[in-house]
């Protein structure tokens, strides 16, 4: 989970990006969650094996959202149930959707890196 991913190129894009390719061929299941970019917003898939939201959660300034706890609980609580997270990561420091993210899985008993 991070604010900052794909239609965006930069370090932290490519290193969730690659990130997602290596943890598949291990055998995992993966899902990135991100916000929307002007017309990216619902699920999309990037290769078939990397399924990535892109959450209605619209950016406050530079690529990153204002941070809600409680405006982002309901939504990533349903996906956390949806997909069936078991753990959740939530990548760059600057990254509130990712903050409010590890939050929200806390909450829920899930396990956070």
């Amino acid at each position: 989970i991070s604010d900052f991913f794909y239609p965006n190129f930069g370090g932290v894009e490519c290193h969730i990006y690659n990130l997602a390719q290596n943890l598949y061929k291990r055998g995992h299941k993966v899902i990135i969650l991100t916000h929307c970019y002007d017309d990216r917003v619902g699920i999309r898939y990037l290769k078939p094996f990397i399924k990535v939201y892109y959450i209605p959660f619209y950016m406050l300034i530079r690529l990153v959202i204002l941070p809600n706890f409680f405006i982002s609980l309901p939504i990533l609580r349903h996906i956390f149930i949806r997909e069936q997270i078991e753990v959740v990561h939530g990548h760059a420091a600057f990254s509130t959707f990712a903050l409010d993210a590890l939050l929200s899985a806390k909450v829920m008993g899930l396990t956070t890196i």
